[in-house]
């Protein structure tokens, strides 16, 4: 039925760990009166494990690292306390843990750029402005009070239908996958890397020259234009022209790292026997940490295929940071009109009271002077 899911593990037991899996996930999400979360975690837990055990069997010793099965475990476990926990801070910490789990398996995979990129936008931006959003508009309870809890966050509203459309959709992914990884074409060109070699010749030159084949002149170091017309990608080798072929010489003789580069024990004999001049041209391997990594890649496409993209994506966010600066302005300036205006009504307050006692004492002073007056008269 799905030949690319039959190399690596039966359907029909694929599907029915999944069911298992489901199950208990199901029991698992939080319920107002009979909360089973212990149970449905074990069973969760048993069937994403027969899920795992499967594919090591089928897999044999072609097995994945032990890394692999523990950022695996942490990103499941730490996803399941996402949807279970009643606190939504608590979840949002969770979903972090997943996230790093998820970029430490793409950093397995040798995907550097998908790694960062899920830790900067997702755990760096998302994440935090998800808390600071929680933290302002709701109230930490305490530890063992739940009722203080909103309905929406202690209890799940849906957890029958929530379960089953995502693990329907869970495995409908996985057939679909599997189904096109089987019917994927075999790749008759260069790999993107080998291709990209051309394209990056500085990677190839400043390799050759930190293992120190230009040492000596005794061959002319390309620039960079001129690089990417000698580099064959595909047998991993480049031409470069002999300057002196006594330095040559002597650069085997010195030098058993570039000398693995340059050339086996027939270039060594041509070069005693004196039939390799200046001016010649021979192959030099490229060493093997000459590699183009997936961010190269990215890179390489965002700014050769996709420039316009590239350009609006930095207009855009440069509108958003002088947005972000004027409305801070206000802010700024809103605030500082603010505390003049009270200091100036403080003040108009402070003299309307100095102005009150003033005329009250006034008004004492004036009926003492009066009631002095009555008693002298009437002396």
């Amino acid at each position: 039925m799905l030949p690319g899911l039959e190399a690596v593990i039966n359907p029909i037991l694929l599907y029915t760990l999944l069911g298992v899996g489901g199950l208990g996930v199901l029991l698992a999400l939080p319920r107002e009166k009979v909360n089973p979360q212990a149970i449905g975690a074990l069973i969760a837990a048993a069937g994403f494990g027969g899920i795992f055990l499967a594919l090591g069997l089928k897999a044999g010793s072609n097995h994945p690292g032990l890394f692999f099965y523990l950022f695996a475990l942490i990103a499941l476990g730490s996803g399941l306390r996402v949807i279970t926990h009643p606190k939504p801070v608590y979840s949002a910490l969770y979903f972090i843990m997943t996230v790093l789990s998820s970029s430490a398996l793409f950093l397995m995979l040798g995907a550097e750029f998908m790694a960062f990129a899920l830790i900067i936008i997702y755990a760096g931006a998302i994440l935090i402005t998800y808390l600071f959003v929680i933290m302002l508009a709701t109230q930490a309870p305490s530890e063992e009070d739940l009722e203080t809890l909103s309905e929406y966050d202690a209890y799940s509203r849906e957890p029958a239908m929530a379960t089953a459309v995502g693990f329907a959709v869970l495995a409908l992914l996985t057939g679909m996958m599997a189904k096109g990884a089987a019917e994927l074409a075999p790749s008759g060109g260069l790999r993107q890397s080998e291709a990209l070699l051309t394209e990056l010749p500085g990677k190839a030159i400043d390799a050759l020259d930190r293992h120190g084949v230009f040492d000596g002149g005794a061959l002319v170091r390309p620039d960079k234009t001129q690089a990417a017309e000698l580099i064959d990608p595909v047998h991993r080798v480049i031409m470069l022209e002999v300057k002196d072929a006594e330095a040559l010489r002597r650069l085997f003789e010195r030098s058993p790292l570039a000398a693995s580069l340059l050339g086996s024990e027939e270039r060594v004999a041509a070069l005693k026997a004196g039939s390799v001049n200046a001016g010649d041209r021979i192959e030099v391997k490229l060493p093997a940490d000459v590699v183009v990594s997936s961010v190269d890649g990215v890179g390489w496409d965002l700014i050769a295929k996709h420039p316009m993209g590239l350009e609006l994506a930095g207009v855009i966010l440069l509108m958003a940071m002088l947005g972000a600066v004027v409305l801070a302005r206000k802010q700024i300036e809103m605030g500082e009109a603010e505390k003049l205006d009270r200091v100036r009504s403080r003040g108009g307050e402070a003299s309307g009271v100095a102005g009150a006692r003033s005329a009250g004492s006034g008004g004492m002073a004036g009926a003492m002077a009066g009631s002095a007056g009555g008693g002298g008269g009437a002396a």
